[in-house]
């Protein structure tokens, strides 16, 4: 077993890396820049080297300075968590190259699946079906164009070298392809230093559902099941849930089946997610890309199947075989995530960098918060600003929405905006309670939101006046109970005059039914 582990990353995946790291007696070393010299998971390693500057180009993206810490702690192995280079296949030969082992998939399976072009062409040779489209990156808008006549609109453009909504634009009409093809390839370059972009069919009204899957270096892989990612705010996932609450085990088994012969077909090791967009009606499912690392939205896998993916995945970087088989995987329950961000839902989800100046941290039965945070911390303009990942089991869905949303409701965090306010709206919704969910679900809630603050734009302000005259009246009750006041004011009489509707709702404040009396 290894010995020391060099954690790629920050944040709540480093301190969830960390925590694996020590169920194995393994010793974890953190890397940081100087906007991260306080941050959480510094504090929890043993060891700690400071890589650079804030800026990520200068610190946590410079793989020299992250193979150089790892030599000089004498780490065996590199976890890279997600994000920055975890599925940059020139990092992870790098690493092999220092004599150095990588938490991840082979350096090939990451060229090929890494490229969602060739992924495509991979998945079209195992059988697996995908979205119609290109097979390979568009040379000219001119190709572009041809393309798009060919599978008519609307079309997806997408970026060949990366997810996460980078580089990806949506085309309604011919109209707007031009602007759209320029601004996906800039977008592509920027994030992830290659420009090239690919083109599909846009599937209307999908849901997003991806299959997790594990692989050991002896050929065995298996799958832990669905997640439900559909709801989305440009083209990020900011709730996922597993299972899918499509319930169905017919497609469950289906999309699993083609999730491991896609794996296999390109010696997949460690942890994988292969994703598809599933026609809501007719259940179809296409293949869409492969994330070679560790999702962000594992922990709600892991509530369900009570396996531990990030052990997993280290025991099979160091050759060991898978500690279940297929036959062994069950699920039980269902369990939601939300993604925490520092960001303001009333200002367009703008960014919200700062210190946190209080927290309270929801628990209770089936409750994990997956955090990089602490009390006093720093939100950093210069990262993602993602702090956490709450997550809730239940028995059943509804179980877990119970749970979900009285965790949300737990959760205080102050001195920053965060995107709490906007979950507790969404677990409240019909929609989301009956299930109805595909990645045109924010883009609805937020018509309805809007729909409903038109409707009642004083509601509010009602509401608040209502508590006012309802506090005056248990203050008058209280007057007539006691028989004086302490300002000596005669029984019978108030400091104010009451008016009609006070009196009607202090009437009915002591009386109404199913409310005790104030007398009592």
């Amino acid at each position: 077993m290894f010995r020391k582990i060099l954690i790629a990353n920050r944040g709540e995946i480093a301190v969830r890396i960390i925590r694996a790291c020590r169920d194995l007696n393994i010793s974890p070393v953190a890397v940081y820049s100087d906007a991260d010299t306080a941050a959480v998971h510094v504090s929890l390693c043993d060891e700690a080297v400071c890589i650079g500057p804030a800026p990520s180009v200068q610190s946590y993206l410079d793989s020299a300075k992250i193979i150089s810490a790892a030599k000089k702690t004498n780490a065996d192995a590199i976890h890279p968590g997600y994000g920055f280079l975890a599925e940059n296949a020139d990092f992870a030969a790098a690493v092999a190259a220092a004599g150095l082992i990588f938490i991840g998939p082979g350096v090939e399976a990451m060229r090929v699946m890494g490229s969602k072009t060739s992924a495509r062409s991979s998945a079209v040779a195992a059988g697996v079906p995908i979205v119609p489209g290109t097979v390979a990156p568009l040379n000219s808008f001119a190709e572009a164009e041809v393309t798009a006549k060919q599978f008519g609109y609307p079309v997806m453009l997408k970026a060949s070298a990366g997810g996460g909504g980078k580089g990806m634009r949506l085309v309604m009409s011919p109209g707007e392809l031009r602007s759209a093809f320029d601004n996906a390839k800039s977008e592509a370059a920027s994030a992830f230093g290659d420009s090239a972009v690919y083109l599909e069919k846009a599937i209307e009204r999908p849901r997003h559902i991806e299959i997790q899957i594990l692989a050991d270096t002896l050929g065995n892989v298996a799958h832990l099941g669905e997640r439900e990612c559909s709801i989305q705010r440009r083209h990020q996932k900011v709730i996922e849930e597993c299972p899918s609450p499509i319930n169905d085990a017919g497609l469950r088994k289906q999309m699993g089946a083609a999730a491991v012969k896609l794996a296999k077909a390109v010696n997949y090791v460690g942890a994988g997610t292969v994703e598809f967009l599933v026609a809501d009606v007719t259940r179809e499912f296409y293949f869409l890309e492969m994330n070679t690392r560790l999702q962000v939205e594992h922990p709600v896998t892991e509530f369900v199947t009570g396996i531990d993916i990030v052990r997993e995945q280290i025991t099979v970087a160091d050759s060991a075989p898978l500690s279940f088989t297929q036959d062994q995987v069950e699920w039980r329950g269902h369990a939601i995530e939300c993604r925490v961000y520092a960001e303001d839902p009333e200002n367009n989800f703008f960014p919200s960098p700062g210190r946190i100046s209080h927290l309270r941290v929801p628990n209770g039965p089936g409750i994990r918060d997956d955090s990089g945070v602490e009390l006093n911390s720093e939100v950093s303009i210069h990262y993602d600003p993602m702090i956490s990942k709450l997550s809730a089991w239940g028995r059943t869905r509804e179980e877990a929405i119970d749970r979900l949303r009285r965790a949300l409701d737990e959760y205080e965090v102050g001195g920053i905006k965060t995107t709490l306010p906007f979950f507790r709206e969404i677990v409240r919704d019909q929609e989301f309670i009956a299930g109805k969910l595909d990645t045109g679900f924010i883009e609805r809630f937020n018509q309805r939101r809007v729909k409903d603050r038109v409707a009642a734009p004083d509601k509010a302000a009602e509401t608040q006046q209502d508590m006012a005259l309802i506090a005056a009246a248990v203050h008058y009750a209280r007057l007539q109970k006691e028989g004086s006041s302490s300002a000596g004011i005669p029984v019978g009489q108030s400091r104010w005059k009451m008016s009609g509707r006070t009196a009607a709702l202090g009437s009915r404040a002591k009386t109404g039914p199913g409310r005790k009396k104030f007398e009592d």
